[in-house]
């Protein structure tokens, strides 16, 4: 239903123009919305007209009009004033109200419909039936973005998005809880994957410009069904979930650039530990201090050069190399060596998985 806000408003603006008094009652009589304070109607006469067949009646110099929605009474409207102009007016008023009511159920209804597409909760048929009441195509292409806004309330990141991105050009904002917004964005045929990277990083920039919030934003593969469009939420879900675990310091992280941290998401529980045991035994990798710590992500960062990660440390080359003999002795493993240095960087990528576990279920 509408709220009684926006009745009021209307009929607000109709009285404006046309100097005719406009009130709405329910069905029992109830006034919701009025123009003007003076007059109200005795409910017992808004309810016979209401009970009646009759669409429009004259009764006491009043207009009374009956507004529907999908052929069922919902109000009963109430015009008076100038004789020569009651009538048209309130036809005027109630074709308003129903197109606003008419404009209110489609939104509500394209919410509901995509909340329940993403979330897999709709038939196939269903899907192809809805689509079509909503005037939605069906065979477009299309990307889900995942926002992740850190906090509860996204009422204004939802309003900014929803500016950027209109419903007339295919694009639709929905959300499923308190603090991740959907973005089921349509895409132009020759739209590349540094045009969809390219809109994730606007909405990181215009979030943190015009609301002041720091978000995450992630996203799926590119899908050319409707019906395939819970495919790329859940991908760009798992590319949220993988990015929190292995790339902290990314705001943007995309399903297809998740490389082997999706693989480990994937993986039990006991297949990783059992990885560890096999590897390491007691000398875990999260028992490392801060320092070995630092040395070996710029150490995989500068591609196991040795001369560049001494000279970005600010420490001398033998220093560097002290330190990797040291973790050597440590684990067994030389990390300038490839095959090494791979098995301890998908180590210490298992050690984030295990640990984030740990987190969520404490």
């Amino acid at each position: 239903m509408l709220s009684n806000q926006i009745i009021q408003k209307s009929i607000d603006e109709l009285k404006s123009i046309t100097k005719v008094e406009l009130e709405i009652y329910d069905l029992e009589g109830t006034k919701i919305a009025g123009t003007s304070s003076e007059t109200d109607v005795e409910s017992h006469i808004i309810r016979f007209f209401a009970e009646s067949a009759a669409e429009t009646q004259e009764l006491e110099n009043k207009r009374f009009m009956k507004i529907q929605d999908e052929g069922r009474d919902i109000y009963v409207l109430v015009a008076y004033g100038d004789l020569q102009y009651i009538y048209p007016v309130a036809k005027i008023a109630v074709s308003q109200l129903q197109a606003l009511l008419l404009a209110y159920k489609e939104k509500f209804d394209r919410n509901n419909f995509f909340q329940n597409l993403i979330l897999d909760n709709l038939l196939l048929v269903d899907i192809y039936n809805r689509a079509k009441k909503l005037h939605l195509e069906v065979e477009a292409k299309r990307i889900v973005y995942l926002i992740e806004t850190k906090v509860e309330s996204e009422t204004l990141a939802k309003e900014l998005l929803r500016s950027l991105f209109s419903q007339h050009n295919g694009d639709y904002v929905t959300s499923v809880d308190e603090r991740n917004i959907v973005l089921i964005k349509s895409l132009r045929k020759d739209d590349t994957e540094e045009e969809i990277q390219n809109t994730a990083k606007t909405i990181v920039d215009m979030l943190n410009t015009e609301a002041m919030l720091s978000v995450k934003v992630s996203y799926g593969t590119v899908v050319n069904e409707l019906k395939e469009v819970s495919k790329s939420y859940k991908e760009a879900k798992m590319a949220l979930d993988v990015g929190k675990i292995f790339y902290i310091e990314k705001n943007i992280i995309g399903y297809e650039k998740l490389g082997i941290g999706r693989l480990i998401y994937q993986l039990p529980v006991s297949l990783c530990r059992m990885f560890m045991n096999e590897i390491f035994g007691d000398n875990l990798p999260d028992k490392l201090d801060e320092e070995t710590q630092i040395t070996i992500h710029k150490f995989f960062e500068n591609s196991l050069n040795v001369s560049e990660t001494a000279r970005q440390l600010y420490i001398h080359r033998n220093t560097l190399v002290y330190r990797i003999e040291k973790l050597e002795k440590e684990t067994g493993l030389d990390i300038r060596n490839f095959d090494d240095a791979l098995t301890f960087k998908i180590a210490l990528m298992v050690v984030s998985y295990l640990q984030y576990l740990d987190s969520r279920d404490n």
